[in-house]
């Protein structure tokens, strides 16, 4: 496990988590494990004009179980779409 992983936590979505659809975006969450709490962290993705893009979304908000990191990284991330649009992939 490199060093950033450690410090970061794990990154990619469980084996039961769910994408979900939202106003033309997919939201996989995707809440990193940091030490026996979960912070919240969703992928959002949408095709703009025929390519591919996603942004990951990272919060310091943690939580006791997966389920509710899960639920919050959801949230988060319909929230983010609600303000941001498609600004969301402007690097």
């Amino acid at each position: 496990m490199s060093f950033l992983s450690k410090l970061l936590g794990s990154r990619e979505p469980k084996s039961d988590t769910k994408s979900e659809q939202y106003e033309g975006y997919t939201i996989t969450p995707t809440p990193a494990k940091d030490g026996t709490r979960y912070r919240i962290g969703a992928r959002i993705e949408k095709d703009v004009d025929g390519v591919a893009k996603s942004h990951d979304l990272i919060r310091a908000d943690t939580f006791d179980d997966l389920k509710s990191a899960n639920d919050a990284s959801i949230g988060k991330a319909k929230q983010m779409i609600d303000q941001m649009g498609d600004r969301l992939f402007i690097t």
